[in-house]
């Protein structure tokens, strides 16, 4: 089945605002509530299993002088399952 994007927002913003996010994200990922991504008239809420996949990615992508780096935090699951896997990932 293809890919379907519920949701999806880009735009630069200070890493201050990012750890932000981040910590919101985090503090209802660990109350087990329900996440809301909005932004203008878009927004999506999804129930995060207790064990979701989490992958992290770091890319470079592109020629000198147009190298882009990245880090891709993405929690992934079944719709209806709660199982998932653990690791002994650590982020330093």
């Amino acid at each position: 089945m293809p890919e379907e994007v519920l949701f999806e927002s880009e735009r630069r913003q200070s890493r201050e605002d990012i750890a932000e996010y981040l910590r919101t994200v985090a503090k209802k990922l660990e109350a087990g509530e329900t996440i809301t991504l909005r932004a203008a008239s878009d927004s999506v809420s999804l129930e995060v299993p207790p064990q979701p996949t989490f992958e992290v990615k770091a890319e470079r992508e592109g020629t000198d002088p147009n190298t882009e780096l990245s880090i891709e935090f993405e929690l992934e699951w079944k719709e209806n399952e709660e199982s998932g896997e653990s690791s002994d990932l650590t982020i330093e």
